[in-house]
């Protein structure tokens, strides 16, 4: 054999090697990502087709729960490129900034209005006498900028120059952390309002009956209480503890910087991003007035399935034979 040859099918067989090592990341993502990425998708339309649905819904805060709707419709369709952003890939400089920005933009804008959307509801409980006047409500527009323009400007500094590892740092210890910091107190300060406010109820409700043993009532207010607790507790849990396992084992292997397997990092990055993403689905879900036109939809669709099955089950009357008898006549 040629040495030209030999070299050509060397070079041929370390490309195929490449590709076949190139690919099985690709299709590991896409398995894993593809049906979150639906779901999110398939679940925030339900949710934003039931706000537009129903015309009582149109006000400035389900307008602000709409656009955190549709930052987390953008991210489920993103989902799928985002594990990508950890492989090492040949990319264009033009390719590399849409494959790199366009995804932190979207994430980054749906945690902003995600905090204002938490931000917006703890003032609803915490001040509701001023919860009207609030800047948000007088300028809905300028909110919308202040929740939107910011990402996209942050998201747009590696293209002029800024530094990829400081860029990482104050995404994650200046907005990323902080922004959950916040939505986890806000709602620990809720739940403490809620307890303080179920504490007054349950003492006006024994001066009334003038007992000093807890009533039924009480024990019913108190154990939905507790079952609030534990599902806000387990919703936190579940969504927002794989993400920040994630982002610390990335912030860790940049320290040390070590290289870590690629399968690793794709089923942290779905796993962390994806719970992430089911924080708003779990919020709109849980209200009845947004899933309530879906629920019709679907009512309807049983109701004329069981009526077919009912029609088809029942047997088929027999056929007349257009005969008819005729009177007896008597003769006489």
């Amino acid at each position: 054999m040629d040495v030209r040859e030999y070299n050509k099918e060397c070079k041929e067989t370390k490309k195929q090697v490449s590709r076949s090592r190139g690919s099985i990341p690709s299709m590991l993502i896409y398995t894993i990502t593809i049906p979150l990425s639906t779901s999110i998708i398939l679940a925030n339309l339900v949710i934003i087709l039931g706000i537009a649905w129903n015309r009582q819904l149109h006000n400035t805060t389900n307008y602000f729960f709409l656009s955190l709707l549709v930052a987390d419709m953008c991210t489920g369709v993103t989902l799928p490129f985002i594990p990508l952003m950890g492989l090492n890939r040949e990319l264009s400089f033009s390719s590399c900034l849409v494959a790199h920005i366009f995804p932190n933009f979207l994430f980054l804008a749906f945690l902003f209005n995600l905090v204002m959307v938490h931000y917006e509801r703890f003032i609803c409980i915490v001040d509701p006498l001023h919860y009207n006047n609030l800047w948000m409500h007088r300028s809905f527009p300028l909110a919308l900028l202040v929740v939107w323009v910011p990402p996209l400007l942050y998201a747009c500094l590696p293209a002029f120059g800024i530094f990829p590892n400081a860029f990482i740092y104050l995404e994650v210890y200046g907005l990323v952390l902080p922004a959950i910091l916040t939505i986890a107190g806000m709602t620990g300060r809720v739940l403490w309002i809620t307890r303080g406010q179920l504490k007054d109820i349950c003492r006006l409700h024994r001066s009334v009956e003038r007992g000093s043993q807890a009533s039924d009532q009480e024990q019913r207010l108190n154990l939905r209480y507790t079952r609030c607790v534990v599902a806000v507790s387990l919703t936190f849990l579940a969504c927002w503890v794989p993400y920040l396992i994630y982002m610390h084992v990335c912030i860790a292997f940049l320290i040390t910087d070590t290289k870590w397997s690629s399968t690793t990092h794709i089923v942290l990055s779905c796993t962390g991003i994806g719970s992430m993403a089911v924080v708003p689905l779990v919020l709109g879900l849980a209200n009845k007035q947004y899933t309530e036109p879906a629920y019709k939809v679907l009512q309807k669709l049983r109701d004329r399935w069981r009526r077919r099955m009912r029609e088809s089950e029942e047997p088929d009357s027999p056929p007349s034979s257009g005969l008819h008898p005729h009177p007896v006549t008597h003769t006489h």
